[in-house]
C-alpha cells in the first residue's frame, strides 16, 4: 500500500512539474513592451526577449501583412528547449498584451483546454480572407486563429515551427493559419483554438463582449482584484491581446489589468518609476513653457499671472509666448517685460508686432494655420536648443499647486498631463476613449476619473491645455501639430502620439487645477470678464473677490460697525472696481440726475441720482448672483434671523458724484429691506469729500476703502444722505435688496 501511494505522489508530480516560459519578441523598449514586460513581472513569470535591440526586417506590421521574423527568432529560441517534455511556453506579441494571471493559473487553463497547442482566436479571418470557408466550424466562440498569443508543449511548438520555410517579411498569422487549416498536422500537432475566451482575448471586433470586473478575486490574489470577464461566453482570458485598432482600448484596461490599479490599494504602479530631482535645483531638468494664447478666452490676465506662479527655479526654465489674438498685443507685451526677469528666455512669435524682440516666428495673422506653425516651431526650438522637457500651456489652463511641473516630472512619462476639469460639468483635458470617427468617445471609468472617485495615472488617447513632453519623445516628433491638417491642432498632436504608439497620461492623483470654459466669451465687450460670473465662478472669485472676503464668514470675525447697524465689510478686488467703472463709463450713457427717469415704472424718480443701472450693461444676473452667493451670507451673520433666498433687488446702479455734475444726495429713505453700498474709488486719492450720514444717528461714514461694503437697514430706521464732493470723481455701487 505504502508503494502505491508513493507511486501516485511521484506521478502527481510530474504531472505538476511542468514549468511555464513565456517568450516575446521586441527589437525595441517601447511603453507597449514596457507594460507587458511589468505585468509579467507582477506575477513572477520567467520570461525572454528575443529580438531585444537588433533591427526589425518584419515589414511594416501596423498597415499591411508582415512578422515572419518572430518566427525565425521563436525558432530559434526554441531549438534549445525542444527536447524538455515538461516545458510550456506562452508566447505573446511584445507590444500589445496585458497578462492578467500567474503560472499556475495559466498552465491550470492550458491543462483544461486538452490541447497541445493552443491559439488565440478572434472574429475576423486574416490576412487572407479567402481561407475563411476552410476553418472549422465551431459552435460557440469566435472561429478563426491569431497569432498574437498561443501556448504549447515546447517540444510541439519546435515542431511546429519546422513546418516550411518563412521569410522575416512574410506574416507570421499566415503561417500559423496554413498549419491549422491543414487537417493532418493540426491533428499531429493537437492544435485548438481558445474560441471562447478561456485563456486569451483578442480584443477586436470584441469590445462590447468584455468588461472589467473588481469583485475580489476567487483565490484571494490581491493582483487580481480587476480581471477581464468575457460577457459573451462567461469566461475570465488571462492573456488580452490589443490587436488591430483596439490598441486604444487596451490601454484603457492597461490602467487596470496586470495589477496596474486595484479598488483595495488604488495606482499600484504610480510610484514604481518615479523620478527623484536632485537637491541642488540648479541641477534640474531645463523646461521651456510653451504658451499659446490662441482665441479670446476668459481671464487672460490671470492665466499670464499663472504662466508666473510655478515654483520651479526660473533659471532652469525658459518660455515661448504666442499670442493669436490682437487684443491681447498689450498685456503678452507687458508680460514679457515681466517674464524676462525671471526666465532664464522669452521668445514670443506675435501676429501683431514688428518688433524684432517679438519675433521669433513670423506670423502675419491668427489663423489655423499660423498656430499650427507656431506650435510645430515650439517643439523644434526646444529640440534645437535640447530642452529637457517642454511644457504646453494653453490660455485655458489653469494652475492651483505651484510644484505641478516638479510633480509631472517625478511621474518620469514621455508625455503626461494633470487632470484639470471644469467646475460644475465633466468637460476636461483629457478623453477617455476615441470614437470611430476620430472624436470624443466616453469610456466607461471617464466619470470616475474626473470626479477623482478613482486616483491614479491613467493611459489615455488624448491630452490638451496642458501637458509635458519628455525629450526623449520630443526629440522624434516632426510637425506633430501639422500630422493630420483635417483636425485641430491638438487633435493632430494626439493622433500623431496614438499613430507613432506613444502613450499619453493624465495624472489626477492631487487636484492640480481646472480648465476655464469659453463658452460664448466675446472679449470686444468691456466687461467680459465681469459677467463671467456664471460660466467660471472660482476664475471670477480670483479675480474680482476681495482677498480678505472669505474671513468675513468666519465664526470668529467682528464685522465693522460704522455707525449703529451699519456694517462695513470687505467685498470687492480693487480689479471688480475698475472694471465695474470701466464698464460704466464705457457705456456713457449716465442719467440726468432729475426726477424724470424713463428706466423706471412710471417714469419718476423721487431721489435722482447720476447713474447707470445694472440691467443696462448686461450684468443684472450677475450683479443678483453676487448678491445671493457673496453679500447674503454676511446679511444673515450681520442681521440675524432674517433669511431671504434667493434676495430680490430691482434697483441695481453705480452712481456716479462729481462737484460740477451732481455732488451729493438729500436726505432720504430707500426702498429696501437692507442696502449695499459699495466704494469703488479712493476718497483723498481720486476725490475729495464724499460719505454718508445717518441722519437719524447723525453718524457719519467715510473714507470707506473701494472694495469695502456698507450694509443698513433700508426704510424706516436708516434714513441718510450722500454728503458732498468737492474735487474730483466719485463712483458707488447701490443695490437696494428686498424692496
Amino acid at each position: 500500500m505504502y508503494y502505491f501511494a508513493a507511486f501516485l505522489l511521484s506521478l502527481g508530480s510530474v504531472v505538476y512539474a511542468e514549468r511555464l516560459l513565456v517568450l516575446t519578441v521586441a527589437t525595441e523598449r517601447t511603453e507597449g513592451f514596457l507594460r507587458a514586460e511589468r505585468s509579467l513581472q507582477q506575477f513572477s513569470l520567467n520570461y525572454q526577449v528575443l529580438g531585444a535591440g537588433t533591427e526589425w526586417n518584419g515589414g511594416d506590421v501596423k498597415r499591411t501583412v508582415g512578422g515572419g521574423q518572430k518566427i525565425r527568432l521563436l525558432r530559434e529560441a526554441l531549438a534549445e528547449y525542444k527536447h524538455q517534455q515538461d516545458l510550456i511556453v506562452l508566447f505573446i506579441d511584445g507590444y500589445d498584451v496585458v497578462v492578467n494571471g500567474d503560472e499556475n493559473l495559466i498552465l491550470e487553463r492550458f491543462r483544461e483546454s486538452g490541447a497541445k497547442v493552443l491559439f488565440s482566436a478572434e472574429g475576423y479571418c486574416w490576412p487572407d480572407k479567402s481561407l475563411a470557408a476552410a476553418y472549422p466550424v465551431v459552435k460557440r466562440g469566435k472561429r478563426y486563429l491569431n497569432s498574437g498569443a498561443f501556448i504549447g508543449y515546447a517540444s510541439y511548438l519546435a515542431k511546429l515551427l519546422g513546418e516550411g520555410e518563412v521569410k522575416d517579411d512574410s506574416d507570421d498569422q499566415l503561417f500559423y493559419t496554413l498549419v491549422f487549416l491543414n487537417e493532418k498536422l493540426r491533428q499531429k500537432y493537437e492544435i485548438q483554438l481558445d474560441s471562447t475566451g478561456e485563456l486569451f482575448q483578442n480584443l477586436n471586433g470584441a469590445i462590447d463582449d468584455v468588461d472589467l470586473d473588481f469583485s475580489p478575486d476567487s483565490r484571494s490574489d490581491p493582483r487580481r482584484n480587476v480581471r477581464l470577464a468575457n460577457l459573451a461566453y462567461s469566461t475570465e482570458p488571462l492573456v488580452v491581446h490589443g490587436n488591430g485598432p483596439s490598441k486604444i482600448h487596451l490601454n484603457m484596461l492597461g490602467n487596470y489589468l496586470g495589477n496596474w490599479w486595484n479598488p483595495s490599494v488604488g495606482c499600484v504602479a504610480c510610484e514604481e518609476d518615479a523620478l527623484q530631482l536632485d537637491e541642488d535645483k540648479e541641477k534640474w531638468p531645463f523646461v521651456m513653457l510653451a504658451s499659446f494664447i490662441t482665441k479670446p478666452y476668459p481671464f487672460v490676465d490671470r492665466y499670464l499671472e499663472n504662466l508666473l506662479s510655478l515654483s520651479y527655479p526660473k533659471s532652469r526654465m525658459g518660455i515661448y509666448l504666442y499670442n493669436g489674438v490682437e487684443n491681447y498685443t498689450q498685456i503678452v507685451a507687458d508680460f514679457r517685460q515681466e517674464a524676462v526677469k525671471s526666465f532664464a528666455f522669452v521668445e514670443s512669435p506675435s501676429i501683431t508686432s514688428g518688433d524684432e524682440r517679438f519675433a521669433f516666428v513670423k506670423i502675419s495673422t491668427g489663423s489655423a494655420a499660423d498656430e499650427r506653425q507656431a506650435r510645430d516651431k515650439a517643439v523644434q526650438w526646444c529640440q534645437e536648443r535640447q530642452c529637457d522637457y517642454m511644457l504646453v500651456w494653453d490660455v485655458g489652463a489653469r494652475l492651483e499647486m505651484p510644484d505641478t511641473l516638479q510633480r509631472l516630472i517625478r511621474r518620469n512619462k514621455p508625455i503626461v498631463a494633470p487632470l484639470l476639469h471644469t467646475e460644475g460639468r465633466l468637460w476636461s483635458n483629457f478623453w477617455g476613449a476615441i470614437s470611430d470617427t476620430g472624436f470624443y468617445a466616453r469610456s466607461d471609468d471617464y466619470v470616475a476619473i474626473v470626479e477623482r472617485k478613482r486616483l491614479g495615472v491613467w493611459n489615455v488617447p488624448y491630452v490638451c491645455l496642458l501637458y509635458l513632453v519628455r525629450k526623449e519623445r520630443l526629440s522624434k516628433m516632426v510637425n506633430p501639430y501639422s500630422h493630420n491638417y483635417d483636425l485641430d491642432a491638438d487633435m493632430s498632436f494626439c493622433q500623431y502620439c496614438r499613430d507613432k504608439e506613444y502613450f499619453m497620461y493624465v495624472d489626477n492623483t492631487v487636484r492640480y487645477g481646472h480648465c476655464v470654459d469659453d463658452y460664448g466669451y466675446d472679449n470686444a465687450t468691456s466687461y467680459a470678464d465681469l459677467a463671467n460670473l456664471l460660466i467660471n465662478k472660482k476664475e471670477w472669485e480670483s479675480k474680482y473677490l476681495h482677498k480678505d472676503y472669505r474671513k468675513v464668514l468666519e465664526d470668529d470675525y467682528v464685522l465693522d460697525l460704522a455707525c449703529p447697524d451699519v456694517y462695513s465689510f470687505p467685498i470687492f478686488s480693487p480689479a471688480f472696481c475698475k472694471d465695474l467703472i470701466d464698464t460704466m463709463e464705457a457705456y456713457g450713457k449716465w442719467s440726468s440726475g432729475t426726477h424724470k427717469d424713463s428706466r423706471l415704472l412710471g417714469g419718476y424718480e423721487n431721489v435722482p441720482t447720476r447713474d447707470i443701472h445694472m440691467n443696462q450693461v448686461g450684468l443684472e444676473s450677475v450683479w443678483l448672483k453676487i448678491l445671493d452667493d457673496y453679500v447674503r451670507p454676511v446679511q444673515e451673520k450681520a442681521f440675524i434671523g432674517y433669511y431671504s433666498r434667493p434676495p430680490k433687488a430691482l434697483m441695481n446702479f453705480v452712481v456716479r458724484y462729481k462737484p460740477d455734475e451732481q455732488a451729493s444726495l438729500r436726505p432720504h429713505h430707500d426702498a429696501s429691506t437692507y442696502t449695499i453700498d459699495v466704494a469703488l474709488n479712493k476718497a483723498g486719492v481720486d476725490y475729495e469729500g464724499g460719505g454718508v450720514r445717518y441722519v437719524r444717528y447723525n453718524c457719519t461714514a467715510t473714507d470707506l476703502e473701494p472694495g469695502w461694503a456698507l450694509m443698513h437697514p433700508g426704510r424706516l430706521t436708516h434714513m441718510h444722505e450722500g454728503l458732498k464732493t468737492t474735487s474730483g470723481t466719485r463712483y458707488i455701487m447701490v443695490s437696494f435688496v428686498d424692496p
